[in-house]
């Protein structure tokens, strides 16, 4: 089982009270997750401030561009793998964000992993793509990928869907690693479709152990119709965590932070699937030894990796807690994994 950090680049306001993590936190926080043993830390993608969080604090929060943010985190570290976690597709031009991602590939020295999704606000995408405001986000993420992947794979390149086009573009480098990995994200039978179709992973969050065994079987089944049944798909389930001496001790801390607060408000989007009560039991919440047999159970379901796991905290001292005794009393468990 592999491991990785939630990086706050954009995520004050939601699952971290605003203000929360400088410029500064986020490069020393991938730094020390590097030095702890983690695979991989996980930056996520907003671009404006979401109007319930306008509401909810009267400072807006920073959101940090993630793969500017890995670009210098790429300087800064040698074998920690670089994962969006997610990277909003449709609010992205397919054939800059090709050059992007090449790029990173590049000087990270092959460390890029696409965590890629639709994004959980529509408000969003419309702010920053007004022109797109009656866009089928769904049809619009395949085609992005489908460009970008065609971008990585072709000397020249051609594309003419609904929503993206472009002719006869050349773009070298290519990435490092070939395929470049992209997982899609989403618990919808959509995105297991969607992972099934593009991707050589699937990041589903918010799902159990159960999930995650119901997912694997539609994945190998919509795959097998696509034509890749060969693919072995890694499976990278973003939970959360919250460590404390007692179970009750962990649940209580848990209840009141503002990740659990973030959950109930993707209930009308992402989560919509999702009931209140399992933000406990499908995540991993409790003592060391709990949140060890809630790993195993996600190991037996056929997840390889908890990807970008996000540390119940209201500041980033508590934060980087959270993380120094995950890597202390949990990792040793699954040692030899990590690789």
């Amino acid at each position: 089982m592999k491991f990785g950090v939630g990086l706050p680049t954009a995520t004050a306001g939601m699952m971290y009270p605003t203000p929360f993590a400088t410029a500064a936190d986020v490069v020393d926080i991938a730094v020390e997750a590097e030095q702890l043993g983690y695979y991989e830390v996980a930056g996520n993608d907003h671009i404006t401030t979401q109007q319930y969080v306008r509401e909810s604090y009267p400072t807006p929060p920073d959101f940090f561009e993630p793969l500017v943010t890995y670009g210098y985190i790429a300087a800064r570290t040698s074998v920690l793998r670089l994962l969006t976690g997610i990277l909003v597709f449709p609010m992205r031009q397919p054939v800059l964000l090709a050059k992007q991602l090449s790029t990173l590939d590049q000087l990270s020295g092959g460390r890029v992993m696409v965590g890629a999704g639709t994004g959980a606000y529509r408000e969003e995408f419309v702010a920053s793509q007004p022109h797109l405001a009656k866009a089928h986000r769904g049809r619009l993420m395949n085609e992005s990928i489908e460009a970008v992947q065609l971008l990585f794979r072709e000397r020249r390149a051609s594309y003419s869907g609904e929503y993206v086009s472009f002719d006869d573009v050349e773009m070298f480098p290519k990435p490092v690693q070939d395929p470049l990995p992209i997982y899609p994200a989403g618990n919808a039978d959509a995105s297991i479709r969607r992972a099934a179709r593009f991707g050589q992973g699937w990041l589903p969050a918010g799902l159990g152990p159960e999930g995650i065994a119901a997912g694997r079987v539609k994945l190998r089944q919509y795959a097998a119709e696509e034509g890749r049944a060969d693919v072995d798909f890694a499976i990278a389930p973003q939970v959360m965590v919250c460590l404390a001496d007692t179970t009750e001790q962990a649940e209580e801390t848990y209840r009141k932070s503002q990740l659990f607060h973030h959950l109930v408000t993707l209930q009308q989007s992402t989560l919509k699937d999702v009931s209140v009560d399992s933000y406990i039991t499908n995540n991993c919440i409790g003592t060391p030894d709990d949140v060890i047999a809630k790993v195993k159970e996600f190991e037996a379901a056929g997840a390889g990796h908890l990807a970008g796991i996000y540390f119940a905290a209201n500041n980033v001292e508590e934060m980087r807690q959270q993380i120094r005794r995950f890597a202390r009393d949990v990792i040793p468990a699954f040692e030899g994994e990590q690789s």
